[in-house]
């Protein structure tokens, strides 16, 4: 029940090759001196990053599984004789707890997290599980905190009497008469044991995966949430490398990988074996048969059966940024191969704060810390949508999110609060017919707000001030905001604040470093008349467009509120705001279609009921 290291010797020379893979590999060349030299020098270029465990800790977790593992067999004993069972099906009965992910794979680093699965018989019900498992849990001495730990754990419900010893979830048939919940957490011991059948040589894999991987965290492009690549996913990658070439060693696996990658034409799906059909309707990606799978633009198919994409977070931005590292990758392991270069270049982290003029600085703020760790989850889970609208966005040419996060500023000392930062760094096009560019984002930032103050909302976790902040910042600005650790002080502090992102709207200059003009959502008296009457929306009044020259605004951080929620009034108050004069309708929407910097902070949704309302009051109704 506890993953052990496999070994695999090299293939016989006599002896007839396995194929591995879709297709016959590129290369089958054995490794050379000077490449087991190069594989020498990378294993040691990998330890000072603490990848590689010591001995120590890895029998303190090969302990701890091992007293999970009596446990839940204990437990598995208790719950069948509360159930009646006889007592020759309960000394059967069994149950098991199996690993995947990194710590199966054995590629996991110092103080990593076990990914662990329960299997249990048919009797034993999910409810089961998160009750008297967890109180069971609770009752053992070692066991601190339910929530913080080494060990993630899943549960997954068997339709067996008994969970045999030498049970093999790659078995496709287990999943018969399954409950999705359950297939779901096969799944991940499934993808795992079939990445690590379906590679020549187990060891090689697991040295080039644990370098690509670290590669991937020090560049800021691993985090599947944020739409890059996540580690099943770079597990696959690195497999079907191990597969086009199967006799290469890990120093020459590497290079290769950023070769094949650099040059792959997405979105060709990356396979490692064939897809296979189980007959028992599950989805499948198939973009023949799906259309919503014809969109994805990075897939990587997981090789057990029901095959799904792994990367179907994967935006045109965070591709791009991928494929632009893989080429860079591609080009210091041309060095390294040559010896002009040594492994520890391949993990130089780029300055990202640095990489662009401008940033969109996002926070997450919350009362306590326990509504901060729901509410960061939450945001951070959607940060994709916002790269996704930017992306749509005529004038921007690529949206890259930064996956590591940061404490962020407090508004005063007084009031406690707890903040998470994420940088977003942003490319505008570069347009030849105008020096300056006006650009909007308000409603690109205003739809991924309401999208998660929706989604708090309808799972009744948000709490009274729970925020959201936006605001553009400048290369220059950071400084002001990230810690010192990240971006050193400047000597010369810039004049210029950070401007706010509520409405989002842009002064660009394109030919220059000239400042950004973001106007404040309440100063709408510069755009309407102090005596026009204007009503506010969550957000106050709508922004007015804004000049072409550049302002030099103070910084400022207000909060992107959540959508109001409407609640039925009491039917005199409909009555009251039925009797409201035909002239105070047509004057608000007067003002809304005459007035175009306020008409885009209104939503289609409104738009349609601006122009209901405009209609009946024409009609009289």
């Amino acid at each position: 029940c506890i993953a052990l290291s496999v070994f695999s010797l090299p293939p016989h020379p006599h002896k007839p090759q396995q194929h591995y893979g879709i297709t016959s590999p590129i290369s089958l060349v054995q490794a050379k001196e000077a490449d087991l030299v190069l594989t020498h020098r990378l294993t040691e270029a990998l330890k000072p990053y603490g990848v590689f465990e010591e001995e120590l800790e890895l029998q303190r977790r090969i302990h701890v599984l091992g007293k999970l593992n009596t446990l839940v067999k204990e437990w598995i004993r208790d719950v069948s004789e509360t159930k009646n069972l006889p007592a020759s099906v309960i000394e059967s009965v069994g149950g098991k707890i199996f690993t995947f992910g990194s710590y199966r794979l054995g590629v996991h680093t110092k103080g990593a997290d076990i990914d662990a699965l329960f299997v249990a018989p048919r009797h034993v019900e999910r409810t089961d599980f998160f009750s008297s498992f967890l109180d069971k849990l609770k009752e053992q001495e070692e066991v601190k905190d339910l929530r913080v730990g080494i060990i993630d754990i899943l549960f997954a419900r068997l339709a067996l009497q008994t969970i045999p010893k030498n049970l093999d979830l790659r078995d496709d048939g287990l999943l018969k008469n399954l409950d999705i919940r359950c297939i779901r957490s096969l799944n991940g011991c499934r993808v795992t044991d079939e990445i690590l059948h379906l590679v020549p040589n187990i060891e090689n894999f697991r040295l080039t995966l644990r370098t690509i991987k670290l590669w991937a965290k020090r560049h800021n492009i691993y985090s599947n949430i944020l739409g890059f690549l996540g580690g099943v996913s770079w597990a696959m990658l690195v497999a079907r490398t191990c597969q086009l070439y199967p006799n290469a060693v890990a120093s020459t696996l590497v290079h290769k990988f950023f070769l094949v990658f650099s040059k792959w034409e997405w979105p060709n799906p990356v396979l490692l074996k064939q897809p296979e059909d189980c007959n028992l309707n599950l989805p499948v990606w198939d973009p023949r048969v799906t259309p919503s799978d014809r969109y994805h633009l990075m897939p990587i198919i997981t090789p057990a059966y029901p095959q799904q994409n792994s990367t179907y977070n994967v935006s045109v931005s965070t591709r791009a940024v991928m494929v632009d590292e893989f080429k860079q990758g591609l080009s210091i392991t041309d060095e390294i191969l040559q010896n002009k270069a040594e492994w520890s270049k391949l993990f130089d982290a780029p300055n990202f704060f640095q990489k662009y003029k401008h940033y969109i600085v996002l926070l997450a703020s919350a009362p306590t810390e326990k509504q901060h760790l729901e509410w960061v989850g939450l945001v951070e889970s959607k940060i994709r949508i916002l790269v996704g609208n930017l992306e749509k966005n005529e004038f921007i040419t690529l949206a890259h999110v930064n996956p590591q996060s940061f404490p962020g500023p407090k508004e005063s000392r007084e009031k406690e609060e707890v903040s998470t930062m994420w940088v977003i760094g942003v490319i505008f096009k570069k347009m030849e017919t105008s020096e300056n560019l006006n650009v909007d984002l308000t409603i690109d930032i205003q739809s991924f707000t309401d999208t998660v103050y929706r989604q708090a909302i309808s799972s009744k976790m948000f709490e009274a001030d729970m925020k959201i902040q936006a605001m553009h910042v400048k290369k220059r600005q950071l400084h002001q905001l990230l810690p010192s650790l990240v971006m050193p002080k400047r000597r010369k502090h810039s004049t210029e604040g950070l401007r706010q992102m509520n409405d989002s709207s842009l002064d660009l200059s394109l030919d220059s470093d000239n400042s950004m003009s973001v106007p404040s959502p309440t100063a709408l008296s510069a755009a309407v008349p102090t005596s026009t009457p204007v009503k506010s929306g969550p957000l106050g009044p709508p922004p007015s467009p804004i000049a072409a020259a550049a302002s030099q605004p103070e910084i400022q951080a207000s909060t992107m509120s959540p959508p109001a929620v409407k609640r039925p009034g009491s039917p005199m108050q409909e009555e009251r705001k039925r009797l409201k004069s035909d002239s105070e309708v047509f004057y608000s929407i007067l003002i809304a279609i005459v007035q175009p910097g306020v008409y885009r902070m209104y939503t289609p949704c409104t738009s349609l009921l601006l122009l209901q309302v405009f209609v009946a009051a024409i009609l009289g109704q």
